[in-house]
């Protein structure tokens, strides 16, 4: 159920993120992309961006291996998600691999009065592979997501569509740490996940780790589906529809 929004003020957004911190501000500047693009002529700049709250816990960046960090990572969670779900409307968690947490986060989120939703990035995924009508996905992603085991959130993913991973996602893991530690802007980062995506077989990429859209650039013959967009699509639109506004 879509909780009512908060009646002392605007509706608010809010962006749990810390893995990495330029996730967080890749999706927020998606979020404001969409509601200009959906306000069309009539957006006004500032008076029209959604009001959000984000808080960045660094914490969190030991998702890189879940398995090994379960504990520890829930617990930075789990205290993150009390300190924004009661000062939003809705939220979203800018880290593919942690959104492996959304059914526990949900359940969290029943128990706390006046506490947003959490727009969770597999459900989002789900809608977009639903409507893009693809046969078979390639999922590029840190290493929980692409072992597509007990720990990674689009494990559920395989029932709907056929799923292939990368042929070294050892490969790919360092790729996406050189892009938390040298940032997105790196000349080299670029070319080397085109790489990755031109020795896979599928048409349809998933760019299923919140590193890999900052790095993106398009492939000839490959339609890649940035995860993160689409999530930052659905909250602009929540926002835009609780403002009563309509889209241009």
């Amino acid at each position: 159920m879509t909780p009512r929004p908060h009646p002392s003020r605007a509706y608010t957004l809010g962006i749990i993120t810390g893995s990495g911190p330029e996730a967080g501000l890749d999706l927020w500047a998606k979020i404001l992309r969409h509601t200009q693009a959906l306000m069309g002529p009539g957006f006004r700049g500032d008076l029209d961006a959604p009001r959000l709250v984000a808080v960045s816990e660094p914490a969190l960046g030991l998702s890189m291996d879940l398995k090994a960090n379960e504990a520890a990572v829930w617990a930075a969670m789990e205290r993150t998600v009390r300190e924004i779900a009661t000062q939003v409307d809705a939220f979203a968690i800018a880290c593919n691999t942690l959104n492996w947490y959304a059914p526990r986060i949900d359940a969290l989120l029943a128990d706390m009065p006046g506490a947003g939703q959490l727009v969770s990035f597999q459900g989002v995924l789900h809608d977009e592979i639903r409507q893009s009508g693809a046969g078979r996905v390639g999922l590029l992603g840190a290493a929980p997501v692409v072992a597509l085991d007990d720990h990674s959130a689009y494990a559920g993913l395989a029932a709907h569509v056929a799923i292939e991973t990368p042929a070294d996602p050892d490969r790919l893991q360092t790729l996406i740490h050189d892009v938390k530690r040298l940032g997105g802007a790196h000349a080299s980062l670029g070319p080397r996940l085109e790489e990755i995506i031109i020795q896979m077989e599928a048409d349809t990429i998933l760019l299923a780790c919140t590193e890999l859209p900052l790095i993106a650039r398009p492939v000839a013959g490959r339609r890649l589906i940035d995860v993160t967009d689409a999530v930052a699509a659905r909250l602009a639109a929540l926002a835009l529809g609780h403002a009563g506004m309509k889209a241009a």
